[in-house]
């Protein structure tokens, strides 16, 4: 039905007759003559309605913005042509046209910002737009180029079940009705027990482009089904893994942005937190915390109960900002304390320094107790500042702190235009609790999955010191994303009933939920570890898109619901 795709028009095709086929982007009616921009998902190419084949063909003047049409004519190079333009320099003398379909009125311009409701509703209107085009082209060249690499090294794509058993592994489970009465499958939340089994089977190195499903709160990152790139590796550590990892991830930056990926740093879980109060740092953000509590206990013999505003306190964070009263405008503080006042954190004290003058505001009480100045000025000393220095001292007495901080930390990056778009910082968070404490039952939870082996196997772990093992996983972290995460799985039967016990799950239920996991693990199971990539997570950082949904054909509301369908019905 097409001879050419449009945008494609070079040399070779002048004077040549040509078919072209796609959707009228615009139209310009100067009386004899009609120009028209025909749009396929290559490009555009300019058709020409001339007086010759408007006498012939009137009808054309009837032609509207989205027809889907064909055109047959002649190649010819434009007679006003810009070769700084982006755009063809040919165009086509119409000889023939057939419209293959009208359309009624498009609802919305989509070539400009719209409203997320209406785009979801009229998807297969919203992909037309160029930058959606590109960003499927993006994912797609992305899987073509991990597959290429991962097959190069030897590693076999395997399907995984869709329709499985439920097994708790974090989130919530999406159930499905089988033809059996009362019995139901589990779509999987990602394919854990499946990839280790793999292992156990001798097939050492499998990969999949894997369909994932959770059922929990979503986000700009975060949607009910999506799709990881899924690897698993029997007898390599986890520390070749992560090179392995590294030149994939390094390959396709360069590829798509032409961006050199330099190093990959490894930061531990504690310092993450202690220095950037997140275990998903953005180090284009050159800000830093410092925790002084040890300090000003140790150093000074301050104790909190002395102070009115302090005698709850588990931690006082500072963040020092080097010639920060240069760089502030005077609302930015007013923002600060909303944000500090929406995790409940209770003292929030700003140091500015003048010439031979502090100043010492407490945004949030407005009080300043003649001890508490004493003490910033001790901080102030301690810490070097100067003048034109700004100093924040954060002071709480709940855990919410480090969320508040990280969101503080964020916010201050931005308003200070420290945080370079065009940068690129990865790094491999390592050293995670294997385990922590489940609010809602004050059960230990694992950190990452119940299948994470300990960093150093020992067999006195025990519910005593269960907060003080570490874990062997690690996450891949770029610009503030955590765009991968892995570690290397327990082998070992004794060591996975213990970890489930210790998670208190019963014995019941472990033979009812991993029987044949358990099982399995008895039969010759080789050390082995893994990774998953979050495809849409990677994509979407490439394109510099605000949320997945832009890099996903037909995403999901933040309520969960196809607008296009009106997926789930009863």
């Amino acid at each position: 039905m097409r001879t050419t795709k449009c945008g494609n028009l070079k040399n070779i095709h002048i004077k040549k007759k040509i078919v072209l086929c796609g959707w009228v982007e615009k139209i310009r009616n100067l009386g004899k003559l009609i120009f028209l921009q025909l749009r396929d998902r290559y490009g555009i190419s300019q058709i020409v309605f001339n007086t010759k084949f408007l006498k012939k063909f009137p009808e054309v003047a009837q032609i509207k913005l989205e027809f889907c049409m064909q055109i047959i004519g002649i190649v010819q190079k434009k007679k006003n042509h810009n070769n700084l333009k982006k755009i063809e320099n040919y165009e086509v003398v119409a000889q023939q046209y057939k419209i293959f379909n009208k359309t009624l009125p498009i609802p919305f311009d989509y070539t400009q910002k719209n409203k997320e409701e209406i785009r979801l509703k009229y998807r297969y209107l919203d992909l037309r737009n160029k930058k959606m085009i590109n960003n499927l082209k993006i994912r797609n060249l992305i899987t073509s180029l991990t597959r290429k690499y991962l097959e190069k090294n030897n590693f076999l794509e395997i399907e995984t079940p869709i329709l499985t058993k439920s097994t708790p592994e974090g989130a919530e489970n999406f159930l499905i009705n089988s033809q059996y009465l009362g019995k139901y499958y589990a779509l999987p939340q990602s394919p854990q027990l499946f990839k280790q089994m793999l292992m156990i089977a001798g097939l050492d190195k499998y990969y999949q482009i894997a369909r994932c499903f959770r059922n929990e709160d979503l986000r700009s990152d975060r949607q009910p089904e999506f799709t990881q790139i899924d690897i698993e590796v029997s007898f390599m550590k986890s520390i070749k893994l992560q090179k392995f990892i590294e030149i994939l991830i390094t390959k396709i930056w360069l590829k798509i942005l032409k961006v050199k990926l330099d190093i990959f740093p490894k930061l531990t879980y504690k310092k993450s937190l202690k220095y950037y109060a997140t275990d998903k740092p953005d180090l284009r953000n050159p800000l830093q915390f410092q925790d002084i509590t040890k300090i000003l206990k140790k150093k000074w013999n301050i104790f909190f109960s002395n102070f009115q505003y302090l005698k709850n306190t588990q931690k006082i964070v500072t963040l020092h900002i080097s010639k920060g009263l240069l760089l502030f405008k005077k609302n930015n503080f007013n923002n600060y304390k909303k944000i500090l006042k929406k995790f409940n954190i209770k003292n929030f004290y700003v140091i500015t320094i003048l010439e031979n003058i502090i100043q010492i505001n407490d945004l949030l009480s407005k009080k300043i107790l003649p001890d508490m100045y004493n003490l910033c000025k001790k901080i102030i000393f301690f810490l070097k500042c100067i003048k034109n220095d700004i100093l924040f001292i954060f002071v709480n007495t709940k855990n919410t702190i480090n969320k508040a901080l990280s969101t503080l930390r964020t916010k201050i990056g931005k308003d200070l235009n420290l945080i370079q778009e065009n940068l690129w910082k990865p790094v491999w968070i390592i050293d995670f609790p294997l385990f922590k404490i489940n609010k809602k039952n004050k059960n230990l939870k694992s950190i990452h999955h119940p299948f994470t082996a300990p960093k150093k196997y020992s067999q006195k772990i025990t519910k005593e010191n269960s907060l003080k093992i570490i874990s062997s996983a690690y996450d891949l972290v770029i610009n503030g994303y955590e765009i991968g995460g892995g570690s290397q799985r327990i082998y070992d039967f004794l060591l996975q009933k213990k970890i489930f016990d210790l998670l208190n799950i019963e014995y019941k239920e472990q033979e009812k939920n991993f029987d044949f996991f358990l099982n399995a693990l008895k039969y010759g199971t080789p050390p082995h570890a893994g990774l998953a990539l979050g495809l849409d997570r990677i994509v979407m950082l490439l394109t510099k898109s605000k949320t997945i949904k832009d890099v996903i054909a037909f995403p999901k509301s933040n309520t969960a619901i196809c607008l296009l369908t009106g997926a789930p019905n009863e």
